[in-house]
């Protein structure tokens, strides 16, 4: 299954350019993963354009008010989806406004990183830390302990 990370604007903390530099390597070994930044703005400029540019893919719409999973969840989830021959999931990360209630009704999945609110290029490093977390589960390799 191809993974796209769609995210609202560039990091601009070094901390998050780092981090998302790392993970996005690390990924690399694991199948097809891309990141893609899109226009910051209002959150209906930012949700219409989430929603355009993932378009024809599974939507997962990062949100505080979505599903709480483990990592074990979020794997099990993975492989079914991809047993069920989804060949495209896209994750959402939106503006600092959040989603709108259009967006997150369109997608398929909503999932919350945590109940707290995430700043969105912190989100993103987390988000991409479980995806490759989530990688190395499915290889059977011992990173996830």
């Amino acid at each position: 299954m191809k993974h796209q990370i769609l995210v609202a604007g560039k990091p601009a903390l070094a901390y998050a350019k780092t981090g998302t530099a790392e993970y996005l390597k690390r990924l690399q070994r694991y199948g097809s993963y891309e990141l893609k930044h899109i226009k910051d703005g209002s959150s209906d400029d930012v949700s219409r354009r989430l929603h355009e540019a993932s378009a024809g893919t599974l939507r997962i719409v990062m949100d505080e008010r979505g599903e709480s999973l483990t990592t074990g969840q979020l794997s099990q989830r993975i492989q079914d989806w991809e047993m069920r021959g989804v060949k495209r999931a896209s994750y959402l990360i939106g503006a600092s406004d959040g989603h709108t209630r259009q967006l997150r009704d369109d997608a398929d999945m909503v999932w919350a990183l945590s109940p707290l609110t995430l700043q969105h290029e912190l989100a993103l490093v987390v988000l991409l830390e479980q995806i490759y977390r989530v990688a190395t589960i499915q290889r059977g390799e011992p990173y996830h302990r």
